[in-house]
């Protein structure tokens, strides 16, 4: 039997690279500073608890997918090494296993990262009202079709190389729908409830419920 534990991740500052500030302020707009500045200590305090669950893990039998890795060997060591000096939370775990024993696998294909990225990068600092919203039609047309690329390319490479009594992890963003494109024989463990994530940063957005937001912040903090 093949095994998948399936984490929906958070990303953090570190992970977003040069365009964090601009999204960071953005995200403020939006949500407003308390509630942004709240939604930083839940992902931190979701970190830590993915970070306990991999420690009390066979390291040695584990073969790492990472959103966003698009090598494996030593160049992916070194993209993954990097990422934990600059500071994500999630390649520090994934170092750590790396450490113990366990494999990091290929999993992107860059030149669709690299579309993506370019359209993130291009919304982000968008400055006047016209190239906010020209710059967001454009993103807006072009993310599905991306995401189910990426998510499908990300399955396959999943059903292709993690081999029979392997126990594979996934790290990815929780808007991602991996799991519908992975073979029927991979038994997957949700290590966080994709929904759930999901739902949270609907309400984060929304500004709205703040009970319901309290309590799907709640369950990112609980510990696995």
């Amino acid at each position: 039997m093949r095994k998948l534990l399936y984490v929906p991740i958070i990303h953090v500052d570190s992970d977003l690279g040069s365009i964090a500030p601009a999204i960071d302020k953005r995200s403020t707009q939006i949500c407003g500073r308390e509630r942004w500045e709240r939604h930083k200590q839940t992902v931190s305090t979701f970190w830590d608890n993915i970070e306990e669950y991999f420690k009390k893990q066979d390291a040695g039998n584990l073969k790492i997918y990472q959103d966003g890795l698009m090598a494996d060997g030593d160049l992916g060591q070194k993209i993954i090494e990097e990422g934990a000096q600059k500071g994500s939370r999630n390649y520090r775990i994934v170092l750590e296993l790396i450490r113990r024993g366990s494999e990091i696998r290929k999993t992107e294909d860059v030149a669709l990262l690299k579309e993506e990225y370019n359209r993130i990068l291009k919304l982000a600092q968008s400055k006047s009202l016209w190239e906010r919203t020209t710059a967001y039609i454009g993103y807006r047309f072009h993310k599905d079709r991306l995401m189910m690329k990426r998510d499908r390319f990300i399955a396959g490479t999943i059903n292709r190389t993690l081999k029979e009594e392997e126990t594979g992890v996934l790290f990815i963003g929780a808007y991602h729908d991996v799991l519908t494109h992975l073979a029927y024989d991979i038994a997957v463990e949700e290590v966080k409830n994709r929904e759930k994530v999901r739902d949270y940063f609907k309400m984060l957005i929304s500004g709205k419920d703040e009970e319901k937001f309290d309590q799907l912040a709640g369950y990112l903090v609980d510990s696995i």
